[in-house]
Parts: structure tokens; C-alpha cells; sequence
């Protein structure tokens, strides 16, 4: 965004990183709100590599906690995803004695 409005990305980051008031900021860079300033400020970061531009993708971490994680369906059902199937060796079919322990739920291939 800040490349659109031809703004000097690393003028903008000095004056910030000065304390610049936020007013006289707007005035020097022709900002019209606050909060373009700050789209602005933060683009300049993720442009100059100083920031991290947030991934809409999640980590291989949060792929992997959703692969472990199941969901009750209304009926009752829990279902669980098919990589961890196929990553324990189950197959279409196979059935399960299910225990109750105070954790929660034991899943023993039969």
C-alpha cells in the first residue's frame, strides 16, 4: 500500500522511530487519518524487512494440532482426519475398543 501514494518508506520509519508527533507526520506524508499512517508505517516495515508480514497459512504446528484434533458431530460421531489415519496404518473398516479413563478417551485397534 505505501508504494501506491509514492512514499519514502524509509523517511516515514525515521520520522516514526523519532517521535515525530503523529499530526506532523500526517501533514509531512499527506496522510489523511491516523490509521493510514499506521497501514502505512507497518507496510514500510514488511517492505524494508524490519516486520514480518502476517501468513494467512498456518504453521506446520497448527497443521499438525489440527490433524490430532477430532470434533463430536450432532449425532455423535467423532471423526478423525485421514492423514493421522493413514499415518497409523488404519484402513477402511477397522475396528476400535473405545475406554473411558479419566483423561478422556483410549481408541485400541481390535
Amino acid at each position: 500500500m505505501a508504494k501506491k501514494k509514492g512514499i519514502d518508506l524509509k523517511a516515514l520509519i525515521k520520522a516514526v522511530e523519532s517521535g515525530l508527533p503523529r499530526k506532523k507526520i500526517m501533514n509531512q506524508f499527506g496522510f489523511s487519518s491516523p490509521v493510514q499512517v499506521n497501514t502505512y508505517y507497518l507496510d514500510a516495515l514488511i517492505d524494508t524487512g524490519r516486520a514480518k508480514a502476517i501468513s494467512g497459512r498456518k504453521s506446520k504446528a497448527e497443521q499438525e494440532k489440527d490433524q490430532n484434533t477430532v470434533k463430536v458431530t450432532k449425532r455423535g460421531s467423532i471423526s478423525v482426519s485421514k492423514e493421522l489415519v493413514e499415518e497409523m496404518g488404519y484402513k477402511e473398516g477397522d475396528s476400535f475398543i473405545v475406554n473411558k479413563t479419566r483423561a478422556g478417551l483410549i481408541l485400541k485397534a481390535q
